[in-house]
């Protein structure tokens, strides 16, 4: 055992301590975080506006600052963009976070002196929480990849510009630097396929124990290994054990990795974004991620089933009820409602959440609360498409590489269906003999979750799944199609409308 691995072991044990302390005193955690974060912000634009002298309690904070996403804060953080300072968080942000919009194009997301650290963080304690439960740190020796976007920042009005996946590449420790690939010249490749084949060829001899990023880059980078070696990745890679990922659920993704890389490694998942840095997976044996309650960031959480009640009235602070973290309930849908230290106020990141435990409080995401199939009142999220092709996989030899879900409402001949657009693995025997049966063993396992989707299939609404399957690289060739291949963006697992099956569909 090597003395950094000694040193690892040691500071793993002091970071368990200390997460311990809060980790058991959560909503006192939380309350501290609320008031420091009120009283730093009154004298900024956003808190006079929002009479932030005048909250004492999370009850009036709810009543005074409504539910925002980035379009309705957007009037604020466009006078940061243009410089100004005490806006909506003191003096001006140290970056902006730039990241793909829905409807506008590109969003800026602020993050200040007070709030970077904790995303550095965070990432490091979750590899330390890891270290700690199973004492395993020999990874610490060998080299680590992180697939990420370009740290070429751009500099205006004195905050610089970039993404966060570049920004946080400033931030490596130095006692990383060595281990850390890939190298800042192929790091700062625009291109996503042409960075991938220079990452290869930089990692192709070098014993790499860790690799991170979202799954399904990675998996293209496993796939490039495996054309170049003719062999699995675990062959390639001997010393690899650690898989670190987030933005997607990785069980989809699990068998085809398995298969790519030759055997079973170990994974850490985590929950960040632009916005903060929310959870990590703490424990092996536990399943969901610890919520980090004590990282500048005061949560509330609203049903998901009531969130589009009273759109119209939730600036007056007669929404939908908004619940703090005493306040939660195991199994429950919820949107995550943030306010942080980076001067976001009431923001819906989009995503939703489900507790697995509350003691501690640990979540898993179970989509988005725009991304879902509603066409008859089903009301099918992301955690139950994944569930269900989880199931339907077990104990198969299928592998599956990339899938979404749309709607057809109005089929050619037939009743409407959910139609499951997946790109299976074309190796082996990584397809389904019988296309039909997989698609009954789907259909069975959303009907088990989802009551409405159920009744609409027995009462003859709709038909059961039907699903097309993409050629190798279809996914791929959409992401390129609209400029987004690489880096942390993902292919949503659902959507109400046919935009993603129209493409898929026309290139069959």
């Amino acid at each position: 055992m090597s003395i950094k691995s000694i040193a690892a072991k040691l500071f793993a044990k002091n970071i368990y301590k200390k997460t311990q302390l809060w980790a058991r005193n959560p909503v006192a955690t939380q309350q501290a975080v609320f008031e420091s974060l009120i009283k730093e912000a009154q004298q900024t634009q956003f808190g006079k506006d929002h009479h932030f002298d005048r909250i004492k309690t999370t009850e009036d904070f709810a009543n005074q600052v409504p539910v925002r996403d980035y379009e309705d804060l957007k009037c604020y953080v466009e006078k940061v963009v243009k410089g100004e300072e005490n806006v909506l968080w003191k003096g001006k942000p140290l970056y902006f976070a730039k990241t793909s919009g829905t409807t506008s194009g590109a969003k800026y997301i602020p993050l200040t002196k007070e709030s970077m650290p904790y995303h550095i963080e965070a990432a490091r304690n979750a590899i330390l929480h890891y270290i700690h439960e199973t004492g395993n740190a020999d990874f610490v020796d060998g080299k680590m990849i992180f697939l990420q976007g370009s740290p070429i920042l751009e500099k205006k009005h004195g905050i610089q510009f970039g993404r966060l996946s570049g920004i946080v590449a400033h931030f490596v420790p130095k006692y990383l630097q060595k281990n850390r690939m890939p190298s800042w010249e192929i790091n700062c490749i625009e291109d996503w396929e042409t960075k991938i084949d220079a990452i290869v060829e930089e990692t192709y001899s070098e014993n790499m124990t860790v690799i991170s990023g979202i799954p399904s880059w990675v998996q293209m980078y496993f796939e490039r290994l495996h054309q170049k070696a003719g062999k699995p990745v675990g062959d390639i890679f001997k010393n690899f054990n650690l898989f670190i990922y987030g933005g997607v659920n990785y069980e989809p993704y699990r068998a085809k990795f398995e298969n790519l890389i030759g055997r079973k490694v170990d994974s850490i998942e985590l929950f960040p974004a632009s916005e903060g840095f929310f959870a990590y997976q703490d424990s092996q044996k536990e399943k969901g991620m610890l919520l980090l309650l004590n990282s500048g960031i005061f949560y509330e959480f609203i049903k998901a089933d009531e969130f589009y009640t009273a759109p119209e009235s939730q600036s007056f602070g007669t929404g939908p009820k908004r619940y703090t973290i005493g306040e939660v309930e195991l199994g429950v849908n919820y949107v995550m409602i943030i306010s942080t230290n980076a001067g976001l106020w009431g923001y819906n990141i989009g995503d939703t959440v489900q507790f697995t435990s509350l003691k501690p409080y640990r979540v898993i995401v179970s989509g988005r609360i725009k991304h879902y199939i509603s066409a008859f009142g089903e009301h099918v999220i992301g955690k139950e498409v994944e569930s269900a092709l989880q199931e339907a996989v077990a104990g198969t030899t299928i592998r599956v590489n990339e899938f979404t879900v749309a709607p057809q409402i109005n089929p050619e001949k037939g009743l409407p269906y959910h139609e499951w657009f997946i790109e299976f693995d074309s190796e082996a025997s990584g397809e389904p003999e019988d296309i039909g049966a997989f698609a009954e063993a789907i259909d069975n396992a959303m009907r088990k979750q989802n009551i409405y989707y159920d009744d609409l299939i027995s009462g003859n609404i709709l038909q059961k799944v039907v699903i097309t399957k993409v050629p190798e690289n279809g996914f791929r060739e959409y992401m390129k199609s609209i400029g987004k291949l690489g880096g942390q963006n993902k292919i949503p697992r659902l959507s109400n409308d046919r935009k993603i099956a129209e493409f898929l569909s026309k290139n069959l």
